[in-house]
């Protein structure tokens, strides 16, 4: 395994997965899997980083046939990657994931959806529902998944362009690019029709300047929101952390204003934030993971200092180029 920046900074904080017990698990230790997926924009691969493997961190390469990957998800149930193709513009299902995860660079294949997309930029998943966010068209595209088959179930237009989507329940919550808003749509997987629909609620958090990124843990209920700042500053982004966030939510009027007074807010030259496009986040150690699109050409970056908000360096700095999604996974 070649000893990265990441490999280095991950082993100076191996304490935090090999040995932490979550104080949302009762004192039980916890991590006995624990696994970042990352896409980027300049290749179709798509590098897990294995934090729970013997002997340090380990690095796996997974090879598809796209030369552009953004969105990811893993799927425990089912041993499942789904991973969003820019270049061809589908969805494609690979299985067997875990055997695969070997530290070496692996070709995989797998199942794909039929070329709906434009430009898309996230995806989110919720049961047998798999929907797609396309910047290009302002549309969710949903699919239908059966085994490992993706059917297009129907598409959804809305009124402002999109970038990261989340599942809370049933109901979907989405940035809208290009401002500082975070928008729903209540009781999502319902609505099986095509066609425009408009968000249930839409507000705007308050210190973000352009919104990207978006994870929601619901044994912490907080809410994690990147801010690329200008989309041509390589070093002006940031992130907030919203606790509570389902309450302070559900506080705040349609068109309203959520204050950066009940958030925390991370930026400054330490942090590497630049344009940080896609984040996730880890219940088990608090730990927030970003990918980083713009500063250095790309890189993934995890924070668990960020408590108390500012221009905090990174526990773990690894170049990856093109870095553009990120998705935790562990047990």
């Amino acid at each position: 395994m070649k000893k990265s920046i990441f490999t280095i900074a991950m082993a100076a904080t191996a304490l935090i997965f090999t040995s932490c017990n979550d104080d949302d698990n009762n004192g039980t230790p916890v991590q006995s899997r624990a696994e970042l997926y990352a896409t980027n924009g300049a290749s179709g691969n798509v590098t897990v980083y294995d934090f729970a493997a013997a002997g340090g961190v380990q690095t796996s390469t997974l090879t598809t046939v796209s030369t552009s990957n953004e969105g990811v998800v893993y799927d425990p149930t089912t041993n499942e990657l789904l991973v969003v193709s820019r270049s061809e513009d589908y969805v494609s299902v690979f299985g067997n994931i875990q055997a695969q995860l070997t530290g070496a660079t692996t070709a995989i294949t797998g199942t794909s959806s039929s070329a709906d997309l434009d430009s898309p930029r996230a995806i989110a998943v919720n049961g047998n529902v798999v929907v797609v966010a396309d910047n290009a068209a302002n549309e969710l595209i949903v699919y239908t998944k059966n085994g490992s088959n993706l059917t297009l179930r129907n598409t959804v237009q809305v009124a402002f362009p999109l970038w990261a989507i989340e599942f809370i329940g049933n109901d979907m919550y989405a940035v809208v690019d290009q401002s500082s808003d975070l928008a729903v749509f209540s009781n999502f997987t319902t609505n099986t029709t095509n066609g425009a629909v408009a968000a249930s609620k839409r507000i705007t958090i308050e210190g973000i300047v352009r919104t990207h990124g978006l994870a929601y843990d619901a044994q912490d209920n907080i809410l994690v929101m990147t801010d690329i700042g200008s989309a041509m500053d390589a070093n002006d982004g940031g992130f907030h952390v919203i606790p509570n966030f389902t309450a302070q939510f559900a506080g705040v009027a349609n068109g309203g204003t959520l204050g950066v007074a009940t958030q925390t807010r991370v930026a400054g030259a330490a942090t590497l934030l630049g344009n940080p496009v896609a984040v996730d986040y880890d219940t088990a150690t608090n730990t927030i993971y970003v990918a980083e699109a713009a500063n250095g050409g790309g890189r993934v970056l995890a924070f668990t200092n960020y408590s108390t908000g500012g221009n905090i360096a990174p526990v773990v700095n690894n170049m990856l180029a093109g870095a553009n999604s990120v998705y935790f996974y562990g047990n």
